[in-house]
């Protein structure tokens, strides 16, 4: 059972992970992208539920690291086949979507993050994140060039 003086900090690491999570899926769904606000705030959610779970939902619990740490590996390889299911090939066999599988997974390790309550890791990363997808495909595109990106390999 959970007692009531810990209920706060619950709400709060469970909530940021929500928050960020769903950060990061509106700016996939401001791109159009199959994982949106909803799933990878879920995502975030879950994660962070899972990690709060093996410390027993006391986040002043000592917990044995062996034991969190085959949680984190459980839930970085659950979420790495939800985001392996967003790839998709064109008809050359180019892949896509590889950003949103990406996305995921580090939603994921964010919701994690949360769940420990490293709150400076959890915003730096989360910043670094929404500044990737959101310039990101400016810079690729000054630095390569749209043509480069979807040119046929076999020309």
């Amino acid at each position: 059972m959970v007692p009531l003086d810990q209920a706060p900090e619950l709400a709060l690491r469970l909530s940021a992970a929500t928050v960020i999570g769903g950060l990061i899926g509106l700016n996939r769904d401001m791109h159009a992208k199959p994982a949106g606000l909803r799933t990878l705030g879920l995502v975030a959610l879950g994660a962070a539920l899972v990690t709060l779970a093996v410390l027993d939902f006391d986040p002043n619990r000592t917990t044995p690291l062996d034991a969190v740490s085959r949680v984190i590996q459980g839930v970085l390889v659950g979420v790495a086949f939800l985001g392996a299911g967003v790839i998709m090939r064109d008809e050359v066999g180019h892949p896509h979507r590889l950003n949103t599988a990406a996305a995921i997974w580090v939603t994921a390790a964010l919701g994690i993050t949360c769940g420990l309550g490293a709150w400076v890791p959890a915003v730096i990363t989360a910043l670094l994140v929404l500044l990737l997808l959101t310039i990101g495909a400016r810079i690729d595109h000054w630095l390569f060039g749209r043509s480069e990106k979807t040119q046929d390999p076999k020309d």
